[in-house]
């Protein structure tokens, strides 16, 4: 299904021109528009999702086997020195376009936005860290 008010669909599905470089059934894939670093791209399934929360599983299986091919390619022509995946989910998150994404952002040594992906660590007591761990696999069992 797609989503008529959603940039996203419309970018995936080619009713917006944008600068593609790979197209198959289920996704499109282009270079972000405000990118953080020369090759950013985007790989957008041309069906809506939200977020990862609603995205077929696997359909984002697909987007991460895509991801794989597309930054071996992006790496060995682009000479890029490291590679970040990303992928936001709610607001909170950094979600700006809730239509499922996953970034592709070549890294290079020494570039301007070199502080992509940073963050401040927080302490948790191993009791706190034992708690966290068994309240996340109780749910998976």
């Amino acid at each position: 299904m797609k989503d008529s008010n959603c940039i996203f669909c419309k970018l995936a599905n080619g009713e917006i021109p944008a600068n593609s470089i790979y197209e198959d059934e289920t996704f499109r894939v282009i270079l972000d528009a405000a990118p953080a670093s020369r090759g950013h791209a985007l790989i957008l399934p041309k069906e809506h999702y939200a977020d990862l929360y609603e995205i077929e599983e696997e359909t984002v299986g697909l987007a991460m086997k895509l991801a794989k091919k597309l930054a071996i390619q992006m790496t060995r022509i682009l000479q890029c020195d490291g590679f970040n995946l990303v992928q936001n989910n709610g607001e909170v998150a950094g979600q700006t376009v809730f239509h499922f994404h996953l970034h592709l952002i070549p890294r290079y040594k020494n570039m301007k936005n070199d502080d992509i992906l940073t963050w401040s660590h927080e302490t948790f007591t191993d009791d706190e860290m034992k708690e966290i761990c068994n309240e996340i696999a109780k749910g998976l069992r």
